[in-house]
């Protein structure tokens, strides 16, 4: 059967087309509450997708500490860049 048409602003970002892409941005919403609704809606999915489930195995945590480390060693790559040993020749 085919699938019931959705509304633009139901739509999730990975199914919209490139075209309907400029229309899409138009229904979000921008304003502080907004942004950080979609924030917090963020969280809840990564938390209830990885975090939260019945058979749950270490993939979430995992996921989480790589992208602390990744994000750790960003904000220190600069000092690290300049405590490497130099040859001066």
């Amino acid at each position: 059967m085919a699938d019931k048409p959705v509304a633009l602003a139901q739509k999730r970002l990975m199914d919209v087309k490139l075209g309907e892409l400029p229309s899409w941005f138009g229904t979000r919403d921008f304003t502080p509450n907004g942004l950080i609704g979609s924030v917090r809606g963020g969280y809840e999915r990564y938390y209830n997708k990885y975090i939260n489930v019945r058979k749950g195995g270490i993939g979430g945590v995992a996921m989480f500490l790589a992208g602390y480390i990744a994000l750790s060693y960003l904000w220190e790559y600069d000092h690290i860049k300049h405590d490497r040993w130099r040859k001066y020749h």
